[in-house]
């Protein structure tokens, strides 16, 4: 069976990964060759019409992170110079990769700073976001997380606020602990108060009373807002809440009011990280910093989305800024996934796949969670490993990565990342037999990094390999198989893992009459590729040449499976069958092979087809009972399927001595005979049932 051959190189900042693999899914793509009355040739499709799609592995990258939790203590968000243009005010503080802003006033404790007279500092606890993805209250006995209190007062550790019918609210004082702080009651601090402020905290109060977000008509007021401040807030309220995609709708239009604030690009950030569009959510960060140089918030939650997207270095740029306090928790993540991003290096310089494959999964688990290159690696360590389908099942489920400054011009093992993702995509194409798109993704890599050596040798060896196929090709075609069969050698000595050419090679061997060397291929190419129908059953055909009918029959009925609907595969499926009980002396006449189901219509032709040689199955059926209308099409499908074993129905209420016969009172009934006794009965079966043991009996 031949499928087009779209590259797959369209994913990852490509093309569309998913469809070119769905549409290259055959191991006989690309192969023109025709077909042989023996199934033998190395460029014949299978007639086959099995489903041309892959199931696909789940993703297992970590939660995206951006949602509220309730974490007691200081934060240890490190604070920018007292002098700098853009306080940011009404920042929410958080960890690195979750929390949308972090405001001057939350900063590290011990940070002093003066404040305009009439504003209060409630607690010195802030407002701490992290990746969960639900809100967590804190407990009775702790001061709750946020700046919460009668205005004017200050709460002890650990006190519990008396809780007042009055309800929280979003304050809108602008001295230097920032917009945002909470008050009660929906009293704007002193010095900072507006008419924008003070429809905002009645709106908030509203919602608050509501307590599941933004109303309609609140939602419609506030994006009708001209103030950036009040739209922004209601966006943080959004994210509170777990709603990312309204959150990003609000800090986008704050930012069409004020294009040049940091603090709304980094908000957007946050909420993108939340949807899990991590590759935005870089180019929002990379903006912060750009309108703030010095915005440590944006520094941070830049680093840690590099350190998500494996990219060790552009991390350490962003988490050791100059200025800024690191993170211990995301220094810590930094570190592990360096060290065994190093070890998955050396690991693959020596060829070592399979711990190339567990530190890959162990940089993975330690942060890097998000990255399309060690996706990749994994690909590429399952495909040396003979695990070529595992190997495309994770390439279908690699993370879309975005074509980005920072991310294509890092480097992954020495190579420039986005030549990575294609260098491995060749060799894929390469051992799926996809001679034409592993030579498109070769060129691709070597385009994208030129001066790479390991991606210049690649693509020399995909066009060599390609060649030597096309050159074994046309001299099968010619019937000089010696000659063909060198061929395919050349090509494996370059591509010693490529199971198309085994099987191409073998397909020589059988016509040359070298059964066994055919078999020796067949089975190479099926250690790399298991369930490779070409290759099974070309080891079928050899081994039915030796007269290893065991042997040939586990093939078939492999290939039976894999191909329910191949006339020709259930035929050789039969006549092996056939010569099996021949060799063991058993009676074979009268096997007949295929045909419909037959109708019985007496008592004497019912006895006679059941005692036939071999097995019978006999459907019982009244015309006016609906499960036998829906079961019977089946019945034919058996038929089909099996075609060593016969077919009976039968209709009780027209052959009711047929009926009284064999004693059946309700149907659908089925029941097996084989050789004339009665073997098995089913009343009203399933069809998994049924096939079960049509199956079953069969030879």
């Amino acid at each position: 069976m031949s499928h087009s051959g779209k590259p797959i190189s369209e994913q990852l900042g490509l093309d569309s990964l998913n469809d070119r693999f769905r549409d290259s899914l055959s191991c006989e793509a690309n192969k023109p060759d025709f077909r042989e009355l023996d199934l033998g040739s190395p460029v014949s499709p299978l007639r086959t019409r099995q489903s041309g799609g892959i199931a696909t592995a789940t993703s297992s990258s970590s939660s995206s992170s951006g949602s509220v939790s309730g974490r007691n203590g200081p934060n240890p968000v490190a604070r920018r110079a007292d002098s700098a243009p853009n306080n940011h005010s009404g920042e929410l503080s958080g960890s690195s990769e979750s929390s949308p802003t972090a405001a001057d006033s939350a900063r590290s404790a011990g940070n002093t700073r003066s404040f305009k007279p009439g504003h209060t500092m409630c607690s010195t606890h802030p407002l701490i976001y992290s990746g969960q993805s639900s809100v967590s209250s804190p407990p009775p006995s702790v001061l709750p997380t946020g700046n919460i209190c009668p205005s004017g007062k200050f709460l002890k550790t650990g006190m519990v606020p008396n809780r007042s019918s009055r309800t929280d609210v979003l304050g809108s004082g602008t001295g230097n602990y920032g917009h945002g702080s909470i008050m009660r009651g929906g009293q704007a601090a002193k010095g900072g108060g507006s008419e924008a402020a003070s429809s905002l905290s009645s709106r908030a109060s509203a919602v608050s009373s509501r307590g599941t977000g933004c109303s309609g008509d609140l939602l419609k007021r506030t994006t009708a807002s001209v103030d950036p401040e009040e739209v922004k807030r209601a966006g943080n309220e959004q994210y509170r809440r777990g709603h990312f995609a309204e959150a990003l709708s609000l800090y986008d239009q704050a930012i069409a009011l004020s294009p040049a604030n940091a603090a709304y690009r980094s908000n957007r950030a946050a909420a993108l990280t939340g949807l899990g569009r991590l590759t935005e959510a870089v180019r929002e960060c990379e903006e912060a910093v750009r309108l703030d140089p010095s915005y440590g918030r944006a520094h941070q939650r830049l680093g840690s989305l590099f350190l998500r997207l494996g990219q060790v270095e552009n991390a350490r740029r962003h988490l050791c800024f100059p200025g800024l306090q690191p993170d211990p928790a995301e220094l810590q993540k930094l570190q592990a996934v360096e060290k065994h991003l190093k070890r998955c290096t050396d690991s693959r310089r020596v060829g070592d796949w399979r711990s190339v494959l567990r530190e890959c999964d162990s940089t993975i688990a330690s942060g890097a969670d998000s990255s399309p290159q060690l996706s990749m690696c994994r690909a590429e360590a399952l495909l040396k490993l003979h695990q070529i389908d595992d190997a495309e099942s994770v390439v279908l489920n690699t993370p879309r990565l975005d074509t980005h400054s920072d991310l294509s011009q890092s480097k992954f093992f020495g190579m420039l990342s986005e030549a990575y993702t294609n260098f491995v995509l060749a060799q894929i194409e390469l051992a799926f037999g996809r001679f034409e798109n592993a030579v498109t993704a070769a060129e691709k890599a070597g385009q994208i990094d030129s001066r790479n050596i390991e991606a210049a040798v690649l693509l020399s060896n995909v066009r060599l390999v390609m060649r030597a196929r096309a050159r074994g090709n046309d001299l099968f075609k010619s019937e000089r198989f010696t000659e063909a069969c060198a061929a395919y050698g050349e090509g494996l000595r370059l591509d010693p893992s490529n199971s198309v050419l085994y099987c191409n090679r073998a397909a020589c061997w059988f016509k040359l009459g070298m059964w066994e060397r055919s078999i020796e291929d067949c089975n190479q190419a099926l250690c790399i590729k298991h369930n490779y129908t070409k290759a099974l059953l070309r080891r079928a055909a050899s081994n039915s040449k030796l007269e290893r009918w065991i042997e040939a029959l586990k093939d078939y009925e492999v290939l039976r499976r894999l191909l329910p609907d191949d006339n020709e595969v259930a035929e050789s499926l039969f006549h092996a069958q056939i010569a099996l009980k021949k060799s063991r002396e058993e009676e074979v006449s009268n096997l007949k092979f295929g045909g419909e189901v037959e109708e019985i219509l007496g008592l004497e032709q019912f006895r006679a087809a059941i005692s036939l040689p071999g097995v019978s199955v006999v459907h019982f059926k009244a015309a006016s009972d609906l499960q036998c209308k829906q079961i019977s099409p089946f019945l034919d499908t058996l038929c089909g399927r099996y075609p060593s074993i016969n077919f009976l129905k039968v209709d009780i209420e027209e052959n009711a001595a047929v009926a009284n016969s064999e004693n059946v009172r309700i149907v659908p009934t089925f029941k097996i005979y084989k050789n004339g006794s009665r073997v098995k009965e089913m009343v009203r079966p399933s069809r998994d049932m049924l096939e079960h043991s049509v199956r079953h009996y069969s030879f």
